[in-house]
């Protein structure tokens, strides 16, 4: 069973509304093109190659531009050369040899070998299969506004800007289902590619999806807002497939992600995401020789990609687990038996914890912590809505389907979707620029009754930075002293009423004609409430008064109210009254413009 993909399957949703059956682990269970030139960084492995049992993967690291005695080393020594990255320095070999990897170590120039895995290479690397290419149905969903997208306000944002198309976002995944009604437009398959076993093939369709899971990230960042099923944080940018996942394991090696990398750099991509771990191991070790091999080939293909102006965004894991105080693995290495062994901070989740990676944190329905997201002080950059038990992402599945998943691998999606729409606004933004503006622009959670959660407000285990917001990645942020906000959840019990109150200062003479009221409310049967504003002087306006047949859930809307005979300054307060028995929920934020 794959391991590495840090999503879980809830619920797969068949255009038509059939049900079907969802995979039973949290793992991974797009137009035509003509064939693109061969990844210039790379040279290919002799036709001739032959599989044999026991041929093994390598990463042969020397100093960049300077591999090719170390080629030719390889081959004196039992070996083959799959895939050549110059540039970086790396080598990817592969041989049957016991021999082998020492014989490499003693080599001139070598600097280090690894072995990448602890199985043997498939047989399918050396004549890869396409994946299948799905039958596609059509669906009769229209586009609803979802909890994930109102959470980081990516729907008031999309009414600045849905993203540029001349923003190419990489999904490195278990590929991309490019003829999905919701994602074909806004594919681009001239930049994208199979890294599978390390090597790119560039064959028209190899980028597909040998699974679900790429296709439900791909639908999250840029589903197309186009009226059908579901739209994308970003539905304007770019979406290429760099598939990373070999078929049958849906495996993320070492090498894969080396190609990818790479491929993201020379093609130009602004942002990857990266939902996933390099495989087998949950934590790569440097005082291990065959790991630091991986940690040094992996650390410098993603500084490459950076170098080309390429920022990674990476999902942070699903463990539940303290990054920032690492005791033990028990879960690696994944394509083979896993044992328990103890580690340290030195110990390193990759790509997610390299040096310019983006870190994401998922949290579910709320301004909470999804159940089952690692965290760690210091390490955690961000968060965003990843789900968590029946509230899960709801996005694009192949076939023309759609589905719900939960995990990290849904939360690091909307990240690089917010990414996508910053780089949209400032496309001379570096890599650099766009993690501050991640930063600068994610709204400050605080830490629960929790003792895990270290730190404070502004940066802790949790959240790191805080919740990415949408809207003001777009620049959208209202005027200073003209917007007032409160983000803290208030319950809405059954047969009660409840305030939420603003404390509006430095805002002269009276309120406008045109006072916006946005109102976010979690409800189960918004038929229930009645909602309105009260003013400082206690006038009260009536914002809505649901009908008792209104079934649906929440109250997401902006109102507008004239309240020009209103001072402006004062307590405000949202009021919100349940009328009826057996559904409850809460004020979940509120805010006013001036």
């Amino acid at each position: 069973m794959a391991v590495a993909a840090l999503g879980a399957a809830v619920t797969l949703v068949a255009p038509t509304g059939a049900a079907h059956a969802a995979p039973l682990s949290d793992s991974p269970t797009p137009a035509a093109r003509s064939a693109a030139p061969a990844l210039p960084a790379a040279s290919a492995a002799s036709a001739s190659s032959a599989w044999v049992a026991g041929t093994r993967a390598y990463l042969v690291i020397t100093a960049p531009g300077a591999t090719s005695p170390a080629q030719a080393a390889v081959t004196a020594n039992g070996g083959t050369v799959f895939a050549s990255y110059d540039a970086i320095g790396v080598i990817v070999a592969h041989s049957a040899a016991a021999g082998f990897p020492a014989a490499l170590r003693a080599v001139s120039g070598v600097q280090q070998v690894g072995a990448t895995r602890t199985s043997d290479i498939p047989a399918d690397a050396y004549n890869p299969v396409l994946p299948a290419t799905p039958t596609q149905a059509t669906t009769t969903l229209t586009e609803t506004v979802r909890w994930d997208m109102t959470q980081i306000k990516a729907d008031q944002a999309w009414a600045v800007t849905t993203g540029s198309p001349g923003v190419k976002v990489g999904v490195l995944d278990t590929g991309v289902d490019d003829l999905h009604q919701d994602l074909a437009p806004n594919f681009d398959a001239a930049d994208s590619v199979s890294c599978a076993y390390g090597k790119a093939d560039t064959r028209t369709g190899a980028w597909r999806d040998v699974d679900t899971h790429g296709t439900h990230v791909a639908g999250t960042i840029a589903a197309a807002k186009n009226g059908k099923g579901v739209v994308g944080v970003a539905p304007g940018v770019k979406i290429a497939s760099v598939r990373i996942a070999e078929p049958t394991s849906t495996l993320f090696f070492a090498e894969n992600t080396v190609c990818g990398f790479v491929w993201a750099g020379d093609h130009g991509f602004k942002v990857t995401n990266n939902s996933y771990y390099t495989d087998p191991w949950q934590f790569n070790c440097p005082d291990n020789i065959d790991q630091a091999a991986i940690i040094e080939g992996v650390r410098r293909a993603q500084a490459y990609a950076e170098g080309k102006g390429s920022l990674q965004v990476a999902a942070a894991g699903n463990s539940d687990y303290d990054l920032a105080h690492k005791t033990t693995d028990s879960a690696s290495p994944n394509d083979s038996t896993p044992t328990t062994r103890t580690i340290t901070n030195a110990c390193l989740d990759i790509p997610t914890e390299l040096p310019g990676v983006v870190t994401v944190a998922a949290m579910g329905n709320g301004n909470v912590k999804a159940s089952y997201s690692n965290f760690g002080n210091g390490v955690i950059d961000v968060a965003a809505p990843g789900g968590d038990g029946s509230s899960g992402v709801y996005s694009t599945l192949p076939g023309g389907k759609y589905g719900s998943k939960n995990g990290t691998s849904m939360a690091s999606p909307h990240v690089t979707g917010v990414a996508a729409l910053l780089a949209s606004a400032d496309p001379a933004a570096t890599p650099a620029d766009l993690r501050a503006k991640l930063a600068s622009q994610a709204t400050d959670t605080a830490c629960p009754s929790d003792s895990r959660c270290t730190g404070t407000t502004a940066a802790n285990a949790f959240f790191g930075e805080g919740q990415v917001d949408a809207l003001k990645a777009v620049g959208a942020t209202p005027p200073p002293g003209k917007y007032f906000e409160n983000l803290t959840d208030v319950t809405v019990a059954d047969n009660a009423t409840v305030e939420s109150p603003i404390s509006v200062t430095g805002v002269s003479g009276n309120a406008p004609a045109t006072l916006k009221v946005g109102v976010d409310i979690k409800h189960t049967y918004r038929g229930d409430l009645v909602v309105s504003l009260v003013a400082p002087g206690g006038t009260v306006y009536l914002l809505e008064d649901f009908t008792d047949s209104d079934s649906a859930d929440n109250v997401i809307k902006t109102y507008t109210v004239n309240a020009s005979a209103e001072a402006a300054n004062g307590t405000w307060k949202l009021r919100v009254r349940d009328i009826a028995s057996q559904d409850t929920g809460r004020i979940d934020a509120w805010n006013l413009t001036f």
